[in-house]
């Protein structure tokens, strides 16, 4: 019994460091990108007079390719990040020796081929393809890119390409054929995404107040972005989508505002969290210009992505 008992805590002990290294809350948050591509596909056929139909099973499929994607991404960070780890946050899995350096780097690689073939299988060459470039962008952002602008950007764009994984899903368009303003939206996220980084390159030390405004900035942006679409024709559920929009600026607002004064590690952390989390809230907002039906769709994922942050990480 007691070897029993000895090998149960040790299989707990190892599965909650893989749940921290891959940041469960935050795996909730990349199927809504993908509902959101689907939502982008389905409100654009009707614009653009295809006979498109968005298929869920692939929708569905993408969303799991996304989760994959995700996982391998934020568990390769921690990889990459081990050593500045080791002296700022020893409490994580690898410096703390619950995960060794070299099982996150295999199982991390693992994750991300993994997506790419889910969303292939799902989707076809399409999905494939822009799930292949999604990956890319997290090796680019993780092994080379963090902490300078560019790997700010190449983080919103790895957010922004896992808006436009979800338009696959779409049988009958394709992307070069989507309207302009469907391709804005996944620009917009991965801008809101990339000023996010921007303030988080330094939440455990603390962050200038200029990041905090930057990524405020963004969320302003964001907002007035997902006001202007729902509103430009007055199709889809735009009373839905404002709401969700100005709960969105509302949640992250109070998060940045206590962060821009007080800037220290202790309240710039959560406010990540927080701005990581609400893009869910994000993603529903844009999603009401296909109707209420996809906004909850996408809202459906924001229980599981704030409760799990309670017991886990977000940053």
């Amino acid at each position: 019994m007691a070897v029993f008992d000895a090998d149960s805590r040790s299989v707990r002990t190892t599965a909650s460091a893989y749940a921290e290294l891959v940041r469960v809350p935050n795996l909730f948050t990349a199927p809504p990108d993908v509902i959101l591509g689907g939502a982008l596909a389905s409100a654009a056929s009707a614009v653009i007079g295809t006979d498109t139909t968005v298929s869920l099973r692939a929708l569905a499929g993408l969303a799991v390719g996304s989760i994959l994607l995700y996982a391998g991404g934020t568990m390769l960070n921690d990889y990459f990040d081990a050593p500045q780890d080791a002296d700022e946050r020893p409490e994580r899995p690898i410096p703390s020796g619950r995960v060794s350096r070299p099982a996150a780097l295999r199982f991390g690689l693992g994750l991300l081929g993994a997506g790419v073939v889910v969303s292939g299988v799902a989707a076809g060459l399409g999905g494939a393809l822009v799930a292949s470039a999604l990956a890319a962008a997290i090796l680019l952002y993780d092994g080379a890119l963090k902490g300078g602008p560019v790997g700010f950007l190449a983080m919103g764009s790895a957010r922004g390409l896992n808006v436009l994984l979800g338009t696959t899903a779409a049988v009958g368009i394709s992307l070069g054929s989507l309207p302009g303003w469907a391709l804005a939206v996944p620009v917009v996220v991965a801008g809101y995404i990339a000023a996010v980084t921007y303030m988080a390159a330094e939440e455990a030390t603390g962050a200038e107040r200029r990041a905090v405004a930057v990524a405020g900035a963004g969320v302003v942006a964001a907002t007035a972005s997902a006001l202007a679409l729902v509103w430009s024709d007055g199709s889809g559920a735009p009373l839905a989508g404002s709401a969700f929009a100005v709960g969105f600026l509302a949640w992250t607002g109070r998060a940045l505002v206590g962060a821009y004064r007080n800037p220290v590690p202790e309240v710039v952390g959560p406010a990540v969290g927080t701005c990581v989390v609400a893009l869910v809230v994000l993603d529903a907002a844009f999603a009401a210009i296909a109707g209420v039906g996809w906004t909850l769709a996408v809202a459906a994922f924001l229980l599981p992505a704030v409760g799990l942050s309670r017991m886990f990480d977000v940053s």
